[in-house]
């Protein structure tokens, strides 16, 4: 699919993969609709794009400001047709060391804000026909990584939700895909949680030496023009693990078979 004039909406878009994405997608022809807490950082992303733009800064666990992002989004430019779910944090701690409370913040932020966002965007694209849905798991959410319990959860929990909804609207024309990156270079290692709640402050020298955003986000777009369901963007051992765990596209095609075939109508029907 060609890219040109379409609108790309991405959450978490102040840095790393989500402003890497904006750039990627705007080299492309699409127009960016930008979304984080951080307006100035927003403003200086947009700044630097090529293209037309529009930044709604929110808090991704404020469901009233999401909601009315949403409305504005769909509004401009005759909606959305591409939003990437990218909003996240993650955690190095022991989950021994891990308060309950950091499970809880990195779920709701990284798991059901997400869920939540994608949820009000629904109406939106089923109605149209057509569209694309994007979210940012991890290969920590194939595979249970040390030092990232909340995390992993997260991110495990974020594919299940986006492989049921992809059986869901395969008949509908809407598109879900879910990428898995692995060390990427970006803020996510200093921007973690602690056990304790804390920020770590420090990243670590495998996210220093990993792939390069604007190569992650190349990579990332370059598989949905060609449709792919399930991307995973990792080299080394990371790759080769998420390569293990990937979803086989028969069980995908299986389960949109299901859907074609009504399912979805029988379980209705005898509730």
């Amino acid at each position: 699919m060609s890219f040109e004039g379409k609108t790309a909406w991405i959450t978490g878009a102040s840095s790393g993969i989500g402003a890497a994405l904006a750039q990627e997608w705007a080299s492309r022809g699409a127009n960016i609709i930008l979304s984080g807490r951080d307006e100035g950082r927003l403003s200086a992303v947009a700044d630097r794009l090529e293209t037309e733009t529009l930044t709604l800064p929110f808090d991704v666990r404020d469901e009233e400001s999401m909601r009315e992002a949403t409305d504005t989004a769909t509004g401009w430019k005759g909606g959305v047709d591409i939003f990437v779910a990218n909003a996240g944090i993650s955690q190095r701690s022991p989950a021994v060391d891990t308060d309950m409370q950091v499970y809880r913040d990195i779920i709701d932020i990284d798991l059901t804000s997400q869920i939540a966002a994608s949820q009000a965007l629904l109406p939106h694209m089923t109605g149209r026909g057509s569209g694309k849905l994007l979210f940012i798991s991890s290969i920590a959410g194939k595979v249970g990584v040390p030092m990232r319990t909340a995390y992993c959860a997260a991110k495990h929990g974020l594919i299940g939700y986006a492989d049921a909804l992809r059986g869901e609207l395969s008949q509908s024309g809407v598109d879900v895909h879910v990428i898995c990156p692995g060390s990427v270079a970006t803020d996510v290692s200093r921007n973690a949680l602690n056990g304790d709640g804390s920020v770590r402050g420090r990243s670590d020298k495998v996210i220093d030496n990993g792939i390069a955003p604007e190569d992650a986000a190349r990579r990332i777009v370059d598989a949905v023009e060609l449709n792919q369901r399930e991307i995973i963007v990792a080299e080394g051992m990371e790759e080769a693990m998420g390569e293990m765990r990937r979803t086989p596209d028969q069980l995908f095609d299986q389960v949109s078979g299901m859907v074609a075939a009504g399912y979805m109508e029988k379980m209705q029907a005898e509730d």
